[in-house]
């Protein structure tokens, strides 16, 4: 395909995406099942197409003045990836697959490329109604950290202490330019290249051998932070797919209890394969049997760490799900914050006295971390939060750095503060 049929088509799954407010992935696999004559690399610069559109979606359709799907990627293609005009009119051409010419209002447009007038919420790229509680969340920084998350992510890996080390990892990558990651001892980074596409790692030899994982740093310092240590009885409640699970097996050297457990068996399918790769061997997966059935009952009051890595609007994923934040609505984030005074409700018959509860969202709104535990203190006695400066202190390194970002109970990230995505931390403790 031409680069201008690419864009034709990643027009037409917007237009599919938008209209049934269906996942981007999924209108993307439809698209590609429809038209085998599409190559994986052109599936792959469609998919970046239509993703990259999302990110700046509000922006975008304020200077284009408009929200159709062409309008969309007219407005990604000036402001994101920097196309001139005479450049953008010559794949708007008209001629075989490419899209029609552009129009003279389009033209006066993308000279202006202005955002004059804008309001603070299309400047940001942020949906209109979450606005207010990500102003809140940011203050002056608001708009900043909205465009921050509307840009690219890179790829992260955590190295598996378990089978390799960072060094060995980062000889072994040295084709591929990685980065040692800034907070993460066990981090590396691979930028995006132009077209939003990182390096193919999951093909690597190390990744079948278990020498890594694929995990944003910031998810892997929250699970640092969180305060395993080998010999332990540590629970990871929402287990999900087993990323953090993986990374505290690691961080206990396999010495120790470690469940790993939640409330939707099927999420924990691909931890299987995952631990038999790692080499963790101290992880015991609990699957409920049915609904409101405890498979963890045997161990109430008994851990010293409850890892709740709560479900959330995942607005601190923005830049790897731009299309979630245009799908989220105002219910979904009422029922989220229900699940989360469920969780913590779990975990606190979970740890015993002078344990701790580690919660982490990775949202960046307030309702979702600060007023959860503020929620959880208020109805539950004998717990009280662990001092920020008590969460940093660590044998891992240096963390005090983090202290700027500290919120009312805990620690916010985000890709403009940390570089990673915008994940929150609080821990509280049961008293002895």
């Amino acid at each position: 395909m031409t680069p201008a049929a690419r864009i034709s088509a990643a027009i037409e799954v917007l237009e599919d995406l938008i209209s049934r407010r269906r996942p981007a992935a999924d209108a993307l696999k439809d698209w590609g099942l429809s038209r085998r004559f599409a190559g994986s690399k052109d599936r792959a610069a469609i998919a970046s197409l239509v993703y990259d559109a999302l990110r700046r979606k509000a922006s975008s359709a304020y200077v284009m003045g408009s929200e159709a799907p062409r309008a969309l990627v007219l407005g990604m293609l000036a402001r994101l990836r920097g196309l001139g005009l005479e450049e953008i009119a010559s794949l708007f051409s008209g001629e075989g697959h490419a899209p029609a010419p552009l129009e003279g209002e389009e033209v006066d447009r993308l000279v202006a490329l202005s955002l004059t007038g804008a309001p603070d919420w299309a400047r940001a790229d942020v949906p209109d109604w979450l606005w207010p509680a990500f102003a809140v969340a940011f203050g002056a920084e608001a708009i900043a950290e909205g465009e921050a998350l509307s840009g690219r992510a890179p790829i992260d890996i955590r190295a598996n202490r378990l089978k390799a080390t960072r060094a060995a990892l980062m000889a072994d990558f040295a084709h591929a330019a990685p980065e040692a990651g800034a907070w993460s001892p066990d981090a590396l980074r691979f930028q995006p290249g132009h077209d939003g596409r990182g390096p193919s790692l999951q093909s690597e030899p190390a990744f079948f051998s278990g020498g890594f994982e694929i995990q944003d740093e910031g998810s892997q310092l929250v699970t640092l932070l969180a305060g395993a240590k080998p010999g332990q009885t540590v629970v990871d409640l929402c287990a999900g797919a087993g990323g953090k699970t993986l990374a505290l097996a690691a961080l206990m050297a396999n010495q120790g209890r470690l469940f790993a457990t939640d409330l939707d068996a099927r999420r924990l399918a691909p931890l299987h394969e995952r631990l038999a790769r790692s080499g963790a061997a101290n992880v015991e997966i609990r699957i409920p049997r049915s609904r409101g059935h405890e498979p963890l009952a045997d161990i109430e009051a008994q851990a010293d760490l409850v890892l709740v890595d709560a479900p959330c609007t995942g607005s601190g994923t923005w830049r790897r799900n731009p299309d979630a934040k245009w799908r989220v609505r105002p219910g979904a984030l009422a029922e989220r914050v229900k699940d989360q005074a469920e969780v913590l409700a779990r975990a606190a018959r979970l740890v015993k006295l002078g344990g701790r509860i580690a919660y982490i969202t990775c949202s960046v709104l307030p309702d979702e971390n600060d007023a959860a535990i503020s929620a959880f203190l208020a109805r539950q006695s004998g717990f009280a939060a662990v001092p920020l400066a008590e969460v940093l202190a660590s044998e891992e390194g240096d963390f005090s750095l983090l202290a700027r970002f500290a919120t009312v109970h805990g620690v916010q990230f985000s890709p403009r503060r940390t570089g990673t995505d915008g994940f929150y931390l609080a821990c509280v403790q049961r008293g002895a």
